[in-house]
C-alpha cells in the first residue's frame, strides 16, 4: 500500500511540474486561436496589418465588393439557433458560388476570390462563418460543425434565390468545410462541385507543422492541446479531417496548392488527390505562394485554372 501511494505521489509530481505548464499554455493558445471572446474578434477587418500580402488580399476583396456593390444584398439565415450573415451578389444567373474563408476571416476577405466565378457566370455568396464577421457563434470548429451551415446556405440559394447549381470555394479550413458538406449524407444534388485551396489532411497535422515552423515542441503540447480543444468545442480534430472522408467525394473537385506550402504539405495534397474517387478531379500546383496566398502570387493562372474547371467539369 505504501508503494502504491509513493507511485501515485510521483505521478502527481510529474503532472504538476511537467504536464500542467503545457496544459496552461495550451489552453491560453486555444482560447486565442479558436474561441471568439468579443464581436470585434474575427470581424470584417484587417487582422494582420503587418503582413503586406494579407493586407493586399483584404484590400482586393474590399475593392471587388465596392466595384459590384450595386449587385449586393445583405442576407441572413438561422441555422442551429445561430444567426448567420453573408453578402449576396446577384448578377442574374441561376448558378452561384459559396465562398468559404478560413479561420479569422469574414466575407470581405472572401470577395478577393470571387472574380473568376463572376466571369464564369456565377452569382456570389460571400459568407461570414459562424463565430466570424456578423454571424453568431463562439467557437471555430474547423468545419466539423460549420459544414451544416454551408448546406443551410445552399438551401437558401436554391429555395429562395432560384439557384439551380451551386459550387463552393474554400480556403484552408474553408476547403475542409466544403468537403464535409459534399461528403455528408444530406448533400443535395444541386451542390455540383468545389474548389479546394490549400486543403490539409487533418488540422492536427497542419497544427503540428505550425509548431515545427515556430520551433516549438510538438509532444506533449499537441496532445494536450487537442484534448482541451475537444472538451471546449465537442469536436475531435485528431480523428476527423479531409483524409478521413475524401474517399467519399464523387463530385467534381479542383485541388489548388502551392509547392511552398509548409503547413498543408504538397505531398499530402497529392495524396488526397490520389485517394479521391471523383471522375472529374484535377490538381494544380503553383511554384510560388505560401499557405492561403496562392492567388495573390499567381492571379491570372489561378483564375484561369478555376474558370477552366468550371467550364469543363461542372
Amino acid at each position: 500500500m505504501i508503494a502504491l501511494w509513493i507511485v501515485l505521489g510521483l505521478l502527481a509530481l510529474v503532472f504538476l511540474f511537467y504536464f500542467l505548464p503545457f496544459a496552461i499554455i495550451a489552453d491560453k493558445q486555444l482560447r486565442h486561436l479558436f474561441i471568439r471572446t468579443s464581436t470585434e474578434k474575427w470581424n470584417r477587418t484587417i487582422n494582420f496589418p503587418d503582413d503586406p500580402e494579407y493586407v493586399g488580399i483584404v484590400k482586393g476583396g474590399e475593392a471587388w465588393a465596392e466595384k459590384y456593390k450595386s449587385f449586393m444584398n445583405d442576407v441572413s439565415i438561422t441555422n442551429e439557433g445561430l444567426h448567420l450573415a453573408a453578402q449576396y451578389y446577384n448578377f442574374g444567373n441561376d448558378k452561384a458560388v459559396i465562398l468559404i474563408p478560413g479561420r479569422t476571416e469574414g466575407c470581405t476577405y472572401s470577395c478577393y476570390f470571387a472574380e473568376p466565378f463572376r466571369k464564369a457566370g456565377y452569382n456570389v455568396l460571400a459568407i461570414d462563418n459562424r463565430a466570424h464577421g456578423h454571424s453568431d457563434g463562439k467557437c471555430n470548429c474547423l468545419g466539423l460543425k460549420e459544414y451544416r451551415d454551408i448546406l443551410a446556405w445552399g438551401r437558401f440559394l436554391h429555395d429562395e434565390c432560384a439557384i439551380k447549381s451551386i459550387v463552393c470555394h474554400g480556403i484552408c479550413i474553408g476547403s475542409a468545410t466544403a468537403l464535409y458538406a459534399f461528403t455528408s449524407g444530406s448533400c443535395p444534388d444541386y451542390f455540383k462541385g468545389m474548389v479546394a485551396d490549400g486543403m490539409f489532411t487533418t488540422f492536427r497535422e497542419s497544427f503540428k507543422q505550425h509548431l515545427i515552423q515556430d520551433h516549438r515542441p510538438v509532444f506533449p503540447f499537441i496532445n494536450i492541446f487537442f484534448l482541451l480543444y475537444r472538451i471546449r468545442t465537442g469536436v475531435n480534430a485528431s480523428q476527423n479531417g479531409p483524409v478521413y472522408c475524401i474517399d467519399k467525394m464523387t463530385r467534381p473537385i479542383l485541388f489548388i496548392h502551392s509547392r511552398e506550402d509548409v503547413f498543408s504539405l504538397p505531398q499530402n495534397a497529392q495524396m488526397l488527390y490520389e485517394k479521391c474517387p471523383s471522375k472529374s478531379k484535377k490538381i494544380v500546383f503553383f511554384d510560388k505562394g505560401r499557405h492561403s496566398f496562392v492567388r495573390i502570387n499567381n492571379t491570372e493562372q489561378y483564375d484561369a485554372a478555376v474558370i477552366d474547371f468550371l467550364d469543363s467539369a461542372i
